[in-house]
């Protein structure tokens, strides 16, 4: 059970990225669904951006926002199934300092209260690099609203107790 402490609430900036080689920022329901969401919570969606699922196309665009020190969070949807092209998880990891792997544990736990045996499919990832954290979801719409609103959105809260992940964003406390 999460619980809500009196802290004050510190919005965050975040970044989102699509990767996609078939939609574009008009019709990337995940993309349009997860940006409302952040929104919504308080933060602050500071950029927004599509790239075709490719190793180098995504890490050039992760790189940068990793490097600023404007972004404190990242949220990519999709690319991350096991047919195809699907290549964020091997795009991400060799850039974090350190993987969650709670996060995609505990991802696919949730799904499989919703979509069943499924859910092994998906090899949604977290993890930090330069003291920015990165979520990596799939590219399902449904999947998105999952993890925004069963996980990340409690631990990019301030607010939430015992513990969240802002209190460790150290250039947050600067």
């Amino acid at each position: 059970m999460t619980k809500k402490s009196k802290k004050n609430f510190l919005p965050l900036s975040i970044a989102l990225l699509t990767i996609s080689d078939t939609r574009n920022l008009e019709d990337d329901n995940s993309g349009i669904a997860l940006a409302y969401l952040i929104k919504e919570s308080g933060h602050n969606l500071i950029d927004r951006s599509l790239v075709r699922d490719n190793l180098y196309q995504i890490r050039s665009v992760i790189s940068q926002w990793i490097f600023s020190k404007k972004v404190n969070a990242i949220i990519t949807t999709g690319g991350t199934g096991i047919t195809g092209k699907d290549g964020t998880p091997e795009a991400i990891e060799i850039l974090l300092d350190k993987k969650i792997d709670g996060f995609g544990e505990l991802f696919r736990n949730i799904s499989f209260k919703e979509i069943g045996t499924s859910s092994l499919q998906s090899r949604a990832i977290a993890g930090v690099a330069n003291s920015t954290f990165i979520f990596c979801l799939p590219g399902s719409t449904n999947a998105c609203k999952t993890a925004w609103e069963k996980i990340i959105s409690f631990q990019l809260d301030s607010r939430t107790s015992p513990c969240n992940l802002t209190d460790l964003i150290p250039r947050l406390n600067e």
